[in-house]
């Protein structure tokens, strides 16, 4: 379960495009950080996505990916051009293949590769669905299969694509759009497939064009209702519009952060075996098997486009860091996988995250005052820079990832030597122990 959330420049403080997004998957799918440099290829080359191979182009473009460790392709990134591109889960009607094929991951690095603008990338993802189709599992310990929705945005523009095998519409973004696990587009678009009607009504979904909305013909409703996809998709969208004209990159982190019971003292994500929030927390159980392992904030600008991603999971108890993509990433371990390894930037967080976990209303505050005073700072430090040389910002950027490493030593030092107040549910216990066994942290 993800949630992509997009504000154009009509709808912000400083007039760019903001785009923030926070990449659902199980607690142990490491998240990955990575530049990929801009590239020539040879004529007639083939290249390996997570399954298949497909042909490449000429040139590949410079990409920032945040992404699952063992998919080719990413939940989230961007270029050197500033397109930007988030993608989420939609559980449909139509059969999901289950063959190995191409996989939404996979659509959303390979417009990044190939696209200079958000309608470029558009059609780069639309035609690659129609000549290839989407199929192929989706989930790492445990397989999962669904379609796919794209958040499509460049300093100028912003476009929602939302697909069902091979069938697809297209909208083009006026103010603020939020998407989730569920199909948003009714019965207005700006672009669809020529067979998008024709198809609900040869299956029964729909009686007649006067009656066809994509989202109420299309969309399979049991994963739909679990996901809380319409909640958390009007929790965001409510939060933009009411913030609209004044927008700013710290107010995305805010929507990336929010709980439900936010303003519960005593509240705790042991509660429950349902429900899903933006800031997203796994539990026992099939339904709340998901986790926000990792997140990104994005102001895209001709000039001056920069990203703040965690690299972490839980934003609640993570630190946005600030990135360029022509000043490279700053070293921050090892590559994960999908057990703990205290040499990688996921796995050292995860042992602060967890460590919270199981006191929430206890051991949240004790990170929040340096959460705040980091992120201010580093906020302000980063806007009198945006103009600044490559090696300034390089060393902006080097600077907050150290000083974040520092921050989340202290930080679990500090969460040690707290003793819980409270103690978590049975099956939130239960299902925490053994996401820590499989991720084998408690060896």
């Amino acid at each position: 379960m993800c949630d992509t959330i997009v504000a154009l420049g009509n709808s912000t403080l400083d007039g760019k495009v903001l785009f923030a997004k926070n990449s659902d998957r199980e607690p142990n799918e490491a998240h990955e950080l990575v530049i990929i440099p801009r590239a020539q290829h040879q004529s007639g080359e083939m290249m390996k996505c997570t399954y298949i191979e497909i042909p490449q182009v000429d040139e590949t473009y410079q990409v920032l990916l945040a992404k699952p460790f063992w998919i080719w392709g990413a939940e989230m990134g961007a270029n050197e051009f500033g397109v930007t591109i988030g993608n989420e889960a939609v559980f449909t009607r139509d059969p999901y293949g289950k063959e190995p094929g191409l996989i939404g991951m996979d659509f959303l690095r390979l417009a990044l590769e190939r696209s200079k603008t958000a309608r470029e990338a558009l059609d780069t993802i639309i035609e690659l669905l129609e000549r290839h189709g989407q199929s192929g599992n989706c989930g790492f310990a445990h397989k999962l299969f669904y379609h796919n929705s794209f958040l499509i945005c460049d300093p100028d523009e912003a476009w929602v694509l939302e697909t069902s095998a091979k069938e697809w519409a297209a909208e083009k973004v006026k103010d603020v759009r939020s998407i989730s696990n569920a199909i948003t587009i009714g019965g207005e678009w700006d672009m669809a497939s020529a067979n998008l009607v024709q198809h609900a009504i040869d299956k029964g979904w729909c009686s007649e064009k006067a009656h066809f909305s994509f989202s109420k013909c299309y969309s399979e409703p049991v994963y739909t209702l679990f996901s809380d996809a319409h909640k958390r998709q009007h929790c965001t969208t409510e939060q933009l519009k009411s913030q609209k004209g004044e927008i700013t990159p710290a107010m995305m982190m805010s929507i990336l952060r929010h709980h439900d019971e936010k303003d519960n003292p005593v509240w705790s994500p042991d509660k429950g075996i349902t429900g899903a929030d933006v800031c997203m927390h796994a539990g026992w159980g099939p339904i709340r098997g998901s986790q926000s392992t990792g997140s990104m904030v994005s102001s895209l600008d001709r000039s001056d486009t920069v990203h703040w991603v965690t690299g972490t999971s839980a934003p609640c108890t993570s630190l946005f860091k600030p990135v360029w993509l022509d000043c490279g990433l700053p070293d921050h371990g090892e590559r994960p996988r999908g057990t703990y390894d205290e040499s990688t930037l996921y796995w050292r967080h995860e042992a602060i995250h967890r460590a919270i976990l199981e006191d929430y209303p206890t051991r949240l505050p004790l990170i929040r005052p340096d959460q705040v005073k980091f992120e201010e700072q580093m906020m302000q430090e980063v806007s009198e820079n945006l103009a600044g040389s490559t090696n300034k910002r390089k060393t902006i950027s080097e600077k907050y990832f150290k000083i974040a490493q520092d921050f989340e030593a202290a930080w679990l030092n500090k969460v040690d030597s707290t003793q819980s107040k409270q103690q978590n549910r049975l099956l939130y216990r239960s299902a925490w122990k053994k996401f820590n066994n499989e991720a084998k942290m408690n060896q």
